[in-house]
């Protein structure tokens, strides 16, 4: 149920285990219009690294069973899977967990559903990359239809209802950001700016009690905090928080008039794999 990590001492906590994958699969229809307004944001920009969007790239598509002739075809439209869409997919929602119950659009005969990806434990946002603790596992669902459900509910995208099963956390730290980057530069209602922001400021504080911040980083991939979307109509700033959980920490983290406390001295760092 718990985890820790010599990599990052004087934390612990409790798993909400979870897909980071799951969806229907898109209608040709869908499918050629991924791939062409994704393909038209490529284009304001071609040589941006990383670049704006993934492309299909046929080489390296993964076709399970198809051959030949089919393969080949189907590789060479076949979405990437690293965004969400409109079927769901790598959305990385962490209170996907045991108990929760989605909604999903179906675009196919069929359904073509599809999961993987687990992870034992995420923060929102997974802003890592892939900062959440992957996990090999199995998935038990039970799966029923509404018909005409999209119709009569009117959605395109899914609605979930999400795990009655949780870590147990009450008392939090709550970081802001908005919509003014590293450089100083503003943008106007960016949310994803705001929470990149809301991210570093935790880090540099988590900085001040031992930690360096690559720990930090890693740590807000992988512990359950929250992100929140706090404000998003005054002009021109977002406001995003990142709430981080006090009572994953074995010592105090709280702000007090002595400053903090350098539990750790930062010498343990993350390791780098030998083949990067």
């Amino acid at each position: 149920m718990f985890t820790s990590s010599r990599h990052i001492p004087g934390v612990n906590f409790a798993g909400l285990i979870h897909p980071g994958l799951i969806g229907c699969l898109p209608d040709p229809v869908m499918l050629a219009d991924w791939n062409r307004r994704e393909q038209e944001l490529i284009d304001t920009n071609p040589t941006r690294v990383p670049p704006l969007a993934n492309a299909p790239l046929a080489a390296t598509a993964h076709m399970g069973k198809l051959k030949g002739s089919a393969r080949d075809d189907a590789a060479a439209t076949g979405a990437r899977t690293v965004p969400p869409r409109e079927h769901g997919g790598n959305c990385d929602i962490k209170d996907l967990s045991r108990g929760s119950k989605i909604y999903f659009p179906v675009y196919v005969n069929g359904a073509g559903l599809s999961v993987g990806d687990l992870h034992f434990s995420q923060g929102d946002g997974e802003i890592t990359f892939c900062g959440a603790i992957e996990m090999a596992g199995w998935v038990h669902m039970k799966v029923e239809l509404i018909k005409g459900g999209m119709a009569k509910y009117g959605i395109k995208n899914p609605v979930f209802k999400p795990s009655p099963i949780t870590p147990n956390y009450k008392n939090y730290l709550i970081f802001e950001g908005i919509s003014v980057d590293e450089q100083g530069q503003q943008h106007y209602l960016d949310v994803n700016v705001a929470y990149r922001q809301a991210c570093l400021n935790a880090i540099n504080y988590l900085t001040k009690f031992g930690y360096s911040p690559a720990q930090g980083y890693a740590l807000l991939g992988s512990a359950p905090v929250q992100g929140h979307i706090s404000g998003v109509v005054d002009i021109p700033n977002a406001c995003a928080t990142l709430w981080l959980p006090t009572e994953i920490f074995e010592f105090d983290i709280n702000p007090n008039a002595n400053g903090p406390t350098q539990f750790l001295d930062g010498s343990i760092d993350l390791p780098i794999a030998p083949d990067l």
